[in-house]
């Protein structure tokens, strides 16, 4: 069996439309992206933490590459998750973009690869 990468069991966990990320199991705090050792106390070990997918947006920027030019320009967003983290994707509905917003997690698929994508949440 082929070794696996730091980030696999993101990608394993979106395949079964799941977010999560690593905790650390010597000081517990959650980080991500996924790293082989944990930023705050250099520990190696971790578990694997299911998140919520709620948050909110934190900042966001519409999508200009200078060369290559997106067909449909995408809403990239970061968002400040309910479990203390920040993310970044795609806000499945830019119409309704503003700092401050709430947000859910929903997957689908871009350009053939399942991604976890956002929407704002109309009734927080």
């Amino acid at each position: 069996m082929p070794a696996k990468r730091d980030q696999d069991f993101f990608w394993e966990a979106v395949d079964r439309s799941e977010l999560t990320a690593q905790q650390c199991s010597d000081c517990e705090k959650r980080r991500h992206p996924p790293a082989p050792a944990c930023p705050h106390c250099g520990s190696q070990h971790f578990t694997i933490s299911r998140l919520s997918g709620s948050g909110t947006i934190h900042s966001w920027i519409i999508s200009c590459h200078p060369t290559l030019p997106d067909p449909n320009p995408k809403t990239v967003i970061l968002v400040d998750l309910a479990e203390g983290l920040r993310f970044i994707s795609n806000l499945i509905d830019a119409e309704n973009i503003r700092i401050g917003a709430p947000v859910t997690v929903e997957f689908g698929e871009v350009n053939g690869r399942r991604l976890p994508l956002f929407r704002t949440v109309k009734n927080p």
